[in-house]
């Protein structure tokens, strides 16, 4: 499965169907280690979990050993996740079984698929994770509403399991063999949150690149610093890529000036009224958004490598016609690119505020009234205000920026000595995320009310000038003063579905 197929299931409504030839590696999977079982002993069918591995359990309780991994481990705390990573998560679990090496009763993934293509979305707290063996204790809540417990959300609203199973004429999972501890044993929570964070960071990229152009339109920079000439003597493919795309959004431009027009001929000024050069928030964006573009395809390279991976612990194979106990459960790889996306988002976020601190500081761009004001300076105040709100949650970005990737802890009586961290690192990136998204509004707002400041929405790109209706749409030019905060809000949300 590629990511974009999660994208269209996540966005699209596309609904997720087991293959043939996925039921028939399943279904030959469980019955092999069915048989392989009956007279060996194999880590979480006929042992204790974790450090209690140690001791081995009667066939009569094999049964309740699958139901109390669930229940047990169903013991996080905090505000539950949003029901789309949630579900992107199930699309995780979903491609782990689908590989036929977690020895899963088919029942598994019939109901799994059932629960993703009715949204019915569990109820997963936040904390609770270490990021090895895995996501635990979110997976254990997951599996928790297989078997017919805990709570959804369905249709809106969150409602015992067992009522909305009866509802749907679901039948509850009654697990087999190693059911329960498959389910619970593998990185599907960070996985999820991963995607989603890339998905919208994606978005956030191609916004910072469109904002990019418009300020440089505003203050009628000089356009060379987007010529391929110039970026692609640089090496790095980022940055030729993001120069390109700027210049295809500035293309059709009646603001950018041209230096060999304006300056490359003789002069008799001695000082330059126009800038010869803009600051580097304006200038250095090819330089400062192509490592961020380069770092979030190689996050998509690595998700997409862990959305098909065999994340279980142990494996089963029939190849080779036996039971491989292993650590593919360690979620170090999310954890490591997770930390990795919110430093670029963070940077992101810090260029945006640097962008929207030129527009405001009349004494920088030399251009606008102070904080983009249309009315009576002192009577009224502009952006000043919501400048606060972006400079705050900037700096709270860049707070949250320090790596999880490298805070172990060691637990569970040491046995889990070395984690990953990883569910908590993606936690955070989704945090820097929804910050990002909140900077990107309120510069959205100071770059539409510079336009109108000057009056030059006639003379912007396609693109630009499109960004501009649309921001305009929903957040009208302002002179007096009035309370921001709902405007910013459909802000946020019209950058999330742009």
């Amino acid at each position: 499965m590629q990511l974009s197929d999660v994208e269209k299931i996540l966005y699209g409504n596309q609904q997720l169907h087991i293959l043939p030839e996925e039921r028939k590696r399943i279904e030959e999977s469980y019955r092999f280690l069915e048989e392989f079982s009956k007279d060996k002993v194999i880590y979480g069918i006929n042992t204790g979990f974790g450090p209690m591995a140690q001791y081995r359990v009667s066939d009569e309780d094999l049964n309740n050993l699958q139901y109390n991994i669930i229940r047990s481990h169903s013991s996080g705390a905090g505000e539950p996740f949003a029901p789309i990573y949630v579900k992107a998560a199930m699309i995780a679990r979903y491609m782990t079984f689908a590989r036929g090496k977690s020895g899963v009763h088919l029942d598994v993934m019939e109901l799994l698929t059932e629960f993703i293509n009715r949204d019915i979305i569990p109820y997963i707290p936040q904390h609770g994770s270490v990021g090895s063996s895995g996501d635990l204790v979110q997976l254990a809540h997951l599996a928790l509403t297989l078997i017919g417990e805990g709570s959804v959300y369905y249709q809106g609203r969150l409602r015992p399991t067992a009522e909305v199973m009866q509802e749907l004429h679901l039948a509850p999972l009654r697990p087999h063999l190693r059911d329960g501890l498959a389910i619970v044993n593998g990185t599907g929570m960070m996985t999820g949150i991963g995607m989603v964070n890339l998905f919208e960071a994606r978005q956030l990229l191609q916004t910072g690149m469109l904002v990019s152009v418009l300020v440089n339109e505003i203050v009628a920079s000089y356009d060379d610093f987007l010529a391929p000439e110039l970026n692609d003597l640089k090496n790095h493919t980022g940055q030729s890529r993001i120069a390109k795309q700027m210049s295809d959004i500035a293309r059709s431009s009646h603001r950018l000036l041209k230096r060999e027009v304006e300056m490359y001929h003789p002069h008799q000024e001695m000082v330059f009224k126009h800038k010869v050069q803009p600051f580097y928030s304006l200038r250095c964006t090819p330089q400062i958004l192509g490592p961020i573009s380069d770092t979030l395809d190689y996050t998509a390279r690595i998700l997409e490598e862990e959305l098909n991976a065999v994340d279980d612990n142990p494996i089963v194979d029939m190849e080779t016609r036996t039971v491989y106990h292993g650590g593919n459960f360690h979620g170090d790889y999310v954890s490591f690119e997770m930390d990795k996306l919110k430093i670029a988002i963070t940077k992101l976020t810090m260029l945006v505020e640097r962008q929207l601190n030129y527009l405001c500081h009349d004494k920088i761009n030399e251009t606008l009234p102070p904080f983009v004001n249309l009315g009576k300076l002192g009577l009224n105040y502009g952006v000043q205000a919501m400048q606060f709100t972006a400079t705050s949650t900037t700096a709270e970005c860049q707070t949250l920026s320090n790596p999880m990737y490298i805070h172990s802890i060691p637990n569970n009586n040491d046995n889990q000595d070395v984690v990953s961290m990883g569910t908590n690192s993606a936690i955070l990136a989704r945090r820097v995320v929804d910050n990002a998204f909140q900077v990107m509004a309120i510069y959205a707002i100071a770059l539409a009310q510079a336009v109108d400041c000057l009056k030059i929405r006639s003379e912007l790109s396609e693109e630009t000038g499109r960004f501009y209706d649309e921001v305009r749409a929903l957040v009208p030019a302002f002179v007096d003063d009035t309370p921001k905060y709902e405007e910013i809000a459909r802000i946020i949300n019209y950058l999330r579905k742009k």
